[in-house]
């Protein structure tokens, strides 16, 4: 039987599988649910990114710097999947920089942004930790060079155009643009 027949005898409301109609039925929901979630991946797959603007007790903010992109930038990565925005950034933070964030420590949501540069489907997540403070100094590995704390009036040269443009918006109070 091809899937064709498979689906109209699945979905049959007169229960064309006798007793078992009902079983049949919660299980064509649930290949209709699975179908249309692999249509919308493959249709309009979206990624989600989480950076932080985490600030230490000095009022500093954390950069990091790749191997693989010049510059300077907020810390953070791609959620994954299962993973929540939160926890990905946490994951991120003690990865890329040697951030611990102790558990129940909220940060607050900064903005959501459109990252066209990355892909038309791209958006980032941004939240403000206060008082993060590393744990060692991050040594260099194959995706992070360096991660340290900078005076927000004394930013690396080659700090990134949206990671000053985040930085400003913080300081200045001023709403989060739509665009990275």
């Amino acid at each position: 039987m091809h899937l064709a027949g498979l689906w109209r005898e699945c979905t049959d409301p007169t229960g064309g599988l006798g007793e078992n109609a009902a079983i049949a039925r919660a299980m064509a929901t649930k290949l209709r649910m699975r179908l249309f979630h692999i249509w919308f991946l493959l249709t309009r797959p979206m990624t989600l990114g989480v950076r932080a603007l985490a600030f230490d007790a000095q009022d500093r903010v954390l950069l990091v710097k790749h191997t693989y992109v010049d510059g300077w930038h907020l810390p953070g990565g791609g959620v994954e999947t299962g993973e929540t925005a939160m926890v990905s950034l946490a994951r991120e933070l003690s990865e890329e920089a040697n951030v611990e964030v102790a558990p129940g420590t909220a940060p607050t949501l900064f903005g959501v942004y459109h990252n066209r540069t990355s892909s038309p489907r791209d958006h980032v997540v941004v939240y403000v930790y206060k008082d993060v403070a590393q744990n060692a100094p991050k040594l260099a590995d194959r995706e992070i060079v360096d991660a340290r704390f900078f005076a927000v009036d004394d930013l690396p040269a080659d700090t990134s155009p949206a990671t000053r443009r985040r930085i400003t918006e913080h300081l200045s109070g001023s709403a989060p643009a739509d665009l990275w």
